[in-house]
């Protein structure tokens, strides 16, 4: 099955920065595109971003484009998403999946997580 563990949540400043990790429990990822997602309570599930099996192919939601890095790890069976400058907006708990496309993190289709929680407050 695809399951995953993420990890690196916290509670920090606006304009503090993180790094998520999400390491695959049962699979090895390299050849699998992934999905960073977020879920704020009283909000949809959103893509946030996404890389492809090529680490070349990354894709960013409008409202982190600038701020947010993902990137793969393969040798550590890890992808992450170093967030910068983060906003109180940002606030959320975050996932990770496979996706069957990068682009606009397309139909996720693992087992979904716990997630990791990441709050931005003063």
């Amino acid at each position: 099955q695809l399951q995953f563990v993420e990890s690196g949540g916290g509670l920090v400043h606006p304009g503090g920065s993180l790094r998520l990790s999400c390491a695959a429990s049962t699979f090895t990822l390299e050849y699998y595109q992934i999905g960073w997602f977020r879920q704020a309570p009283g909000k949809e599930r959103e893509g946030v971003s996404c890389i492809g099996d090529d680490a070349d192919n990354t894709h960013y939601a409008d409202s982190v484009k600038g701020r947010f890095t993902i990137s793969r790890d393969n040798a550590k069976n890890t992808v992450y998403l170093q967030m910068n400058n983060l906003k109180p907006e940002d606030t959320a708990i975050y996932f990770c999946n496979t996706v069957s496309t990068a682009v606009h993190c397309g139909n996720p289709f693992g087992s979904w997580g716990q997630g990791t929680q990441v709050t931005v407050s003063s």
